[in-house]
């Protein structure tokens, strides 16, 4: 029950990143408002979960990861009952961002109550049925964006968590419990300056997506980037840091971190290149192409549990590793071989390789990265985790829009990537090489993860339950 809870609450936090994507025209309509205003629908989300999971995985060590990824549930439920009320566009930003605090309160927490609840030796099985949540998440929320909004309208893509979250609320608050809490004070200037440097990296980085590279822009990522140096020497001395950062000493860890942000960036970009490619060149409609993304939906999901038993039984970084290959193979046959006519079945297949792909790195991932730290600081390790996933997330959307806007106005990227535009004649050759490059750019990404994932070092073993920690330093 409580793998049913957790997955759950990955499931819904990830899919609802992008479940706005494709209802975006329709939202834009209805409440009669424009594109770069309701495109915050995405990036208030996008920024929040980016913000706060390092820090609401924190508060979870001290007063409860149950406890804080419970309320996770209810505070995302009522969020997403006020996104589907809203009565303007400002309104349902702000209710996105009700609904964000608590999907990052479940993406913060999720990790570490399996880790709670599993021992060492199950976990890599109970983080593949976690896999389907995160690691597909995200592209299956894109597909039901399509199909809800299509049949239901816009409004839809809401009200079907009010149901799923209330049975969820009731299984968290019943089955997951705090085994144990570690009470520790709260580092506030840590919580301060973490926040401030992230959310001005986020706000430039969001911002170049819908405007293109601006003074103001560069500004708040260069401020953001400037801030990480004192919240790094405040949490080297701090009494009860954010982040200890002494963990960070040791090499399965960091690789591991490291390559989850790659991944998150270099493959999820590709899910959203792939979908302007069949809208823009294809002409093929929101709903068709969110369906053509099913098959690696249904497989990568199929696999993932089988993906998670095979890293408890090997190394991480073995099929880590090997996941990212095929995600690297899926990625290099879009750069190379998408053309006006490219048979849709080989699309599907090369989305089936990554699906594959997907669920071999999400579990053995997640799984050497929990392995390598204290019981303790659990919830902080899984927030910063998340943190990564939300950030490469937020990442690979600016690098869509940007290199798309490089071969086409961007106004026409922005119509192309929520499908209210295809283009034709050279215009479409242009596009398509501009694709081309991102999908490159998607790869050479994706590559530097593979180096990380394979150079990380012996992931620390353990053949049942109890605290484990350590690893290569």
């Amino acid at each position: 029950m409580v793998l049913i809870v957790v997955v759950l609450g990955v499931l819904m936090g990830a899919v609802d990143t992008t479940i706005v994507l494709l209802a975006l025209p329709t939202i834009v309509q209805d409440l009669h408002s424009d594109l770069l205003t309701v495109i915050w629908v995405i990036l208030i989300y996008l920024l929040e979960a980016a913000v706060l999971t390092t820090q609401l995985g924190r508060l979870g060590d001290s007063y409860g990861r149950a406890r804080i990824y419970n309320l996770g549930f209810l505070i995302f439920t009522l969020g997403s009952a006020l996104c589907g009320l809203s009565p303007n566009a400002y309104s349902l930003i702000v209710s996105r961002a009700v609904q964000a605090l608590g999907a990052s309160m479940l993406q913060a927490n999720g990790t570490a109550v399996i880790s709670d609840n599993f021992p060492p030796n199950e976990r890599g099985k109970a983080f593949g049925f976690t896999g389907i949540g995160w690691g597909s998440g995200a592209i299956l929320g894109v597909v039901l964006g399509g199909v809800l909004t299509t049949l239901f309208g816009w409004r839809s893509i809401f009200y079907i968590n009010i149901p799923i979250g209330i049975a969820a609320t009731f299984l968290g608050f019943k089955f997951v419990r705090d085994s144990e809490r570690v009470k520790r004070g709260v580092d506030v200037p840590g919580l301060v300056l973490l926040g401030l440097s992230l959310t001005a990296i986020t706000l430039g980085a969001g911002d170049v997506a819908g405007q293109g590279i601006t003074a103001l822009d560069s500004s708040l990522i260069g401020l953001g980037l400037i801030l990480l140096v004192p919240f790094t020497l405040w949490e080297g001395r701090a009494r009860n840091p954010l982040i200890d950062l002494s963990a960070f000493r040791i090499r399965v860890l960091t690789y591991s971190l490291l390559a989850s942000l790659l991944q998150s960036a270099g493959f999820l970009g590709t899910s959203f290149l792939l979908i302007m490619y069949l809208q823009g060149i294809r002409g093929l409609s929101p709903l068709n192409a969110s369906l053509l993304l099913i098959p690696g939906f249904l497989v990568g999901g199929a696999v993932s549990p089988f993906a998670g038993r095979l890293s408890d039984l090997l190394d991480a970084r073995i099929p880590a590793t090997v996941g990212i290959g095929l995600m690297i193979l899926s990625t290099l046959f879009y750069a190379s071989s998408l053309t006006k006519s490219t048979p849709l079945v080989e699309v599907v297949l090369a989305l089936v390789a990554g699906g594959i792909g997907n669920s071999l790195f999400f579990p053995a991932n997640n799984n050497a990265v929990i392995s390598s730290v204290p019981r303790e600081i659990y919830g902080g390790i899984s927030g910063v985790l998340r943190t990564l996933g939300n950030m490469g997330v937020l990442l690979s959307y600016v690098l869509t829009i940007s290199v798309a806007s490089l071969s086409v106005p961007r106004d026409v990227a922005f119509q192309v990537f929520v499908g209210t535009s295809n283009l034709i004649g050279g215009v479409a050759d242009s596009f398509l090489g501009g694709l081309r490059t991102a999908f490159l750019v998607s790869a050479g990404i994706l590559v530097a993860a593979a180096v990380l994932s394979a150079s990380r070092g012996n992931q620390a073993r353990a053949s049942g339950s109890g605290s484990e920690g350590g690893g290569t330093v």
